[in-house]
């Protein structure tokens, strides 16, 4: 099994996503709020090798109590696109992005908002 910083690139940080790891806003309770982070990941990894790394990169410090548990992981194949440098033409390089939902309640606290 591969290291988590070898899995995990980078947190992708967009409107879209930091909405995402907010909540719903129609719900008040905290301990009922499901939250949803966005990851750039290596493009050959699963979704079991991405719950993993979440899971270990964020409860090695962590008291029993405060795990973050990953409830699911979905992913997005993102196709490069194509741009042009003068008169040369190429294509950015493909990525995969992760989005993780966790246990109702929980939140990453240093996810780069």
């Amino acid at each position: 099994m591969k290291a988590y910083y070898d899995i995990l690139k980078r947190p992708h940080i967009t409107e879209k996503s930091v909405a995402l790891s907010y909540g719903n806003p129609n719900i008040r309770d905290a301990e009922k709020q499901v939250r949803k982070y966005t990851f750039i990941v290596h493009n050959d990894a699963n979704k079991l090798e991405i719950k993993h790394a979440i899971e270990e990169l964020y409860n090695r410090d962590r008291k029993d109590v405060d795990k973050v548990t990953v409830t699911s992981v979905r992913t997005v194949r993102v196709l490069g696109k194509k741009r042009r440098r003068g008169a040369h033409t190429g294509y950015e390089p493909n990525e995969k992005k992760a989005i993780v939902t966790l246990a109702p309640g929980q939140m990453l606290e240093d996810f780069g908002v």
